[in-house]
């Protein structure tokens, strides 16, 4: 059976899952604010799981029409066929609902209005009143923009940014998913320097470490849907587990690098690479800005300084990005890439960056600046 999937994301971040889902092999139905939906077989739903590395979370499109009632909302949920998605004993819910320009915005009325139609519905497939939901869990997700709903089943459960390796965090840690897509909109490769000097729990370098080895980032995770047996085979999940296992090569050679002036978050980068499996791969130091350097050229920097929310003291951000910049100047050739939200970074950096990209980190605002360095002469990267 073919499906559509929405695979949501942060915002801004939408055009690097939507080349991740075609390098998987998929065919992309539409690109929208903060998701991007795809087709796909049931296999679909374990690869997209285990091998999206910026996506949030992978929905089965079970339903899209308008509504501006609860009546409306009602009737059509009604006629939907959900015994091909929620199996006689499965426990089935609405485990969100959000409402943009739209008639019907109380996400709790919404979410409590399908549940009563699923279950009316259900009721006269299975002929029974009262349901057991003692099986797998099947949350669905609700989504409606401009009075169209659109109704997905969550395949992921626990979202995909959660990769199970970061057990210890520093306060204001970037997202794994973010950070993946922030790396993926430089041209970094495994084999060029990266160095993020404000690494923090070491998100950045592990995700580009990841990537590097070609761990794909779910496969030491469990998802929902594994105990989907009416949707998905577990032979899918077994092929799919089979296929990321081949992938991972730990044997390559990287300069990923990692610095935080705190050495407690350093011990603490240095335990999450270990679970990672890309201890090996990473350079952990504690390292003040000021200190930042690197012997060769051409190198990325890639970070997430602090910007007022981490450290508390707006007053000490002119400093520390002062001292960044300088820092910066002295990498010949490098190329700096920042998500902050913080307003004042092309003033201390002393030049406007070459691109920015306005990306939601969660529901604060950021920009992503981009300082673009000289490329390396062709002939090196003949060699690379």
């Amino acid at each position: 059976m073919i499906y559509e999937f929405i695979a949501p994301c942060h915002f801004g971040m939408e055009s690097v899952l939507k080349r991740e889902i075609i390098d998987l092999g998929y065919e992309i139905s539409k690109v929208d604010n903060g998701k991007v939906y795809f087709k796909g077989d049931e296999a679909a739903i374990a690869r997209a799981n285990t091998f999206l590395r910026t996506a949030e979370r992978v929905l089965i499109k079970c339903a899209e029409f308008r509504a501006t009632t609860f009546t409306e909302l009602f009737d059509a949920v009604e006629l939907i066929g959900w015994s091909q998605f929620v199996p006689k004993d499965g426990k089935f819910w609405v485990a969100k609902a959000a409402s943009v320009n739209s008639a019907l915005f109380s996400p709790s009325d919404i979410q409590s209005i399908i549940k009563k139609a699923m279950v009316k519905s259900l009721s006269k497939v299975y002929k029974i009143e009262r349901f057991p939901e003692t099986g797998a869990s099947y949350p669905f997700r609700v989504f409606l923009m401009k009075d169209i709903v659109t109704i997905g089943l969550d395949t992921t459960g626990e979202s995909l940014h959660k990769r199970g390796y970061r057990k210890l965090v520093s306060k204001a840690p970037v997202a794994e998913n973010l950070a993946a897509a922030m790396i993926m909109l430089t041209p970094w490769k495994s084999d060029r320097i990266l160095i993020d000097p404000f690494c923090g729990s070491g998100t950045i370098p592990i995700e580009a470490a990841m990537m590097a080895a070609n761990i794909a980032p779910g496969m030491n995770r469990n998802f929902l849907s594994m105990d989907w047996d009416n949707i998905i085979r577990r032979k899918s999940w077994y092929n799919v587990s089979d296929e990321a296992n081949d992938l991972v090569n730990l044997n390559v050679e990287t300069d990923i690098q990692g610095y935080d002036i705190d050495g407690d978050i350093i011990k603490s980068a240095k335990q999450n690479a270990a679970l990672a499996n890309v201890d090996k791969l990473i350079h952990f130091q504690k390292r003040p800005v000021s200190e930042l350097s690197h012997p060769k050229k051409y190198g990325f920097i890639i970070t997430n300084p602090p910007y007022g929310e981490r450290i508390g003291e707006k007053e000490l951000l002119p400093k520390l990005y002062t001292e960044f910049a300088e820092s910066f100047k002295r990498l010949d050739d490098f190329s700096a890439y920042i998500i902050t939200g913080y307003p004042d970074v092309e003033k201390y950096m002393g030049r406007k960056a070459d691109k920015n990209r306005k990306i939601y980190n969660g529901m604060m605002k950021t920009y992503y600046y981009m300082f673009m360095g000289k490329k390396p002469p062709k002939r090196d990267k003949e060699r690379q």
